[in-house]
């Protein structure tokens, strides 16, 4: 499945269900042309996954909402919880690995860790 474009107007749906992965870039980052390819590589390789893209330019309120200093930024969602954020490129390899990992997750642990996060806070 091709990425899709994430705005502010969009970003709470696209986030609700399954797993979404986030790419925050800017058109002028060298790393995100070179982390760009990769993760549309990726959109192809796994289509039951929403690939979205954040141009930190044109979404500079959703940016600063996720507190972005660095891009390429990849954050990583599944069924509404953030499971993953991470500043830089990720290779091949590395982004492959992720998405294996996400899918393997115990949702229930993770639903549980994260309310007594957020009770916590």
């Amino acid at each position: 499945m091709p990425t899709t474009t994430l705005t502010k107007d969009t970003h709470d749906d696209a986030i609700a269900d399954g797993i979404v992965l986030i790419d925050f870039w800017a058109a002028w980052c060298g790393p995100c042309r070179q982390f760009g390819p990769i993760f549309e590589d990726q959109s192809e390789k796994n289509p039951d996954i929403t690939f979205a893209k954040v141009d930190t330019d044109a979404e500079q309120d959703l940016a600063g909402e996720y507190g972005i200093r660095s891009i390429p930024t990849l954050v990583v969602y599944r069924d509404g919880i953030p499971v993953f954020g991470q500043p830089g490129a990720l290779p091949a390899p590395a982004l492959e690995q992720l998405i294996e990992q996400v899918r393997g997750l115990d949702m229930d642990d993770v639903r549980e860790k994260y309310a007594a996060a957020k009770a916590a806070q």
